[in-house]
């Protein structure tokens, strides 16, 4: 689990109640139904008339992706597993991947060297699976999108609620009762929309976006060595291949068959 993100969010909130606290507020002068209603009711609708329904679906899917663990330590379970692949086929051949092809865990790498034990023109390897590449990144950025969509219209949502609370303030000036919860329904909206954008859906955003990145990158590294692969590289030019996908301090992890 990417423990930074779980930890951020409740850093974010924290600090905010806190200073509340710390400035002789109370908790439940930051709980209001109405200004919730508002923010939240209306950042989602805003965000649906932007994005087509299924792009929406997969944002929300992809917020598991923002809690997931670092992707470096799947390139570098995927580098290994490349790299024996490599000396397989070097004391071997190609078609000894049949046998080994189920115990390949991620889909599109099993689709890459599939490819390659049917008999796939080698030439073609970067053209066929560099267009799924480049849809699957689109697709992502698409869903990611809607983050940052919510993150754009909750603070202009906030200012709406604050207006319409001021608005019912105003209409009321003869009922002192309920000029407080006008003024509090008023200045609430603005902090949901401020913090919500701020706090939540544009840093949720950011970080889906790193990860699908982190995603493709490891994507193009498969590719890359597959596409080597079928040229019959030497495993060093393989080696330095995957090198190149990995940080600094996960080179020496990958060595040469």
């Amino acid at each position: 689990m990417d423990i930074t993100t779980l930890f951020g969010i409740i850093v974010g909130l924290m600090s905010i109640f806190i200073g509340n606290l710390l400035e002789g507020g109370h908790f439940s002068a930051l709980i209001q139904f109405t200004a919730f209603l508002i923010v939240f009711g209306g950042t989602l609708g805003a965000t649906l008339v932007s994005n087509r329904l299924d792009d929406v679906q997969r944002g929300i899917e992809l917020v598991k992706r923002a809690f997931a663990k670092d992707s470096e330590q799947e390139k570098i379970s995927l580098a290994l597993q490349i790299m024996d692949i490599t000396k397989l086929i070097r004391s071997e051949s190609v078609q000894s991947l049949e046998q080994n092809l189920n115990r390949i865990r991620n889909p599109f790498m099993k689709r890459v060297f599939k490819y390659m034990l049917d008999g796939g023109d080698p030439k073609l390897i970067r053209d066929v699976f560099e267009s799924e590449i480049t849809q699957n990144e689109d697709k992502l950025n698409k869903g990611a999108k809607i983050w940052s969509d919510a993150g754009g219209f909750a603070p202009t949502i906030g200012i709406i609620g604050a207006v319409l609370g001021l608005i019912h303030v105003m209409s009321n000036l003869s009922d002192t009762s309920e000029l407080g919860k006008g003024i509090a329904v008023a200045f609430v909206a603005t902090v949901y929309g401020v913090g919500s954008a701020n706090l939540i859906f544009l840093p949720l955003g950011n970080k889906i976006k790193s990860k699908v990145q982190d995603d493709i990158s490891a994507q193009e590294m498969v590719l890359d060595a597959a596409e080597a692969i079928t040229k019959g590289a030497n495993p060093i030019v393989i080696s330095n291949k995957l090198q190149g996908y990995l940080a600094d301090e996960n080179k020496s992890k990958i060595g040469v068959v």
